[in-house]
């Protein structure tokens, strides 16, 4: 397995906290890693700076043989839209759009025609099985179906890694479960990487691997 991201002594301080130490990571191409920890060990941070949504102090991030620490703003952002899709542990829908111009809403700086966008849109809301709920809005639907529209948003540029950070967290067991086999099935049928934070054993043992944070550490434990 080829690695995907390469990531090599990435620390970042918040205020007088170190919330990524000197970490060291590999994500394989088409592996669904979990980074596990309980709260405030630095697994958002991680995410953040392995999207580029936040700088990293020290340290280097190789993403798909680009280094990322060294792009600005600009690029940045043309990468994400390229090559990443971020899920939220609170959904972050937008509350006057509907769930196709939700899930759309990523390919708006794109030279697209509305009725490309929206193809794509319905395509991917196929995907996480929404098709019959495009037209509500998020007040609409239910936690589940939220995640599933996060996660369709996530999918719309075809990304090469989707990031969740803690996509059952705020999600009853039954349906976090169901959160779960989604991201597994896209993880299998689309060779999709896949790297998500959560602080749940059980969730966690579904990953082929677990990498354990630990005051922004990498642990043993």
């Amino acid at each position: 397995m080829n690695d995907i991201i390469i990531v090599r002594n990435l620390s970042k301080t918040l205020g007088r906290v170190k919330a990524v130490d000197n970490v060291f990571l590999t994500v394989g191409d088409g592996e669904f890693l979990a980074i596990q920890g309980p709260s405030g060990s630095g697994k958002t941070t991680l995410l953040n700076l392995l999207t580029g949504l936040e700088k990293a102090d020290d340290g280097k991030i190789i993403f798909d043989g680009e280094n990322i620490t060294s792009m600005d703003e600009d690029k940045l952002a043309l990468f994400r839209r390229e090559h990443v899709g971020i899920v939220f542990q609170f959904f972050n829908l937008i509350p006057t759009l509907n769930v196709i111009e939700n899930i759309a809403l990523p390919l708006f700086p794109v030279r697209m025609g509305k009725k490309g966008m929206f193809e794509r849109a319905k395509i991917a809301a196929e995907n996480v099985g929404l098709s019959h709920r495009l037209e509500h809005y998020p007040n609409e639907l239910s936690g589940g179906e939220q995640q599933r529209v996060a996660i369709a948003r996530a999918l719309i540029n075809d990304p090469e890694v989707i990031f969740a950070d803690e996509p059952t967290g705020n999600l009853d067991g039954k349906t976090g479960t169901k959160i779960l086999e989604l991201l597994k099935d896209l993880n299998r049928s689309r060779h999709l990487t896949i790297v998500m934070a959560t602080h749940d054993d059980s969730i966690a043992k579904e990953s082929h691997r677990i990498v354990k944070l630990r005051d922004g550490m990498i642990s043993n434990e």
